[in-house]
């Protein structure tokens, strides 16, 4: 379930609600009861940068950057999973 940011236009107060996606957005302000509550646009709480880590992570050897060196994969390569080369 995502969390949305509000923010009073009345009285400026701000909170966060988790909620799911399908629920209606608040209105009431818990701090001074007015409807006037507005959904935020924000940020995610996290971002995905770089060449990725499942590239460097968690291949080895001669295996690793094999998309960002134009390389094919090699008959030993593929050997393991049971497969063939192209």
């Amino acid at each position: 379930m995502p969390i949305y940011e509000y923010e009073c236009k009345a009285c400026c107060h701000r909170l966060e609600k988790l909620q799911r996606l399908g629920a209606e957005p608040l209105t009431i302000c818990p701090a001074c009861d007015q409807p006037s509550l507005g959904r935020l646009v924000s940020a995610a709480g996290f971002r995905l940068a770089g060449g990725g880590w499942y590239e460097t992570d968690f291949k080895t050897g001669n295996k690793k950057n094999l998309a960002a060196g134009g390389e094919t994969a090699t008959a030993s390569d593929t050997s393991d999973k049971g497969g063939t080369a192209a």
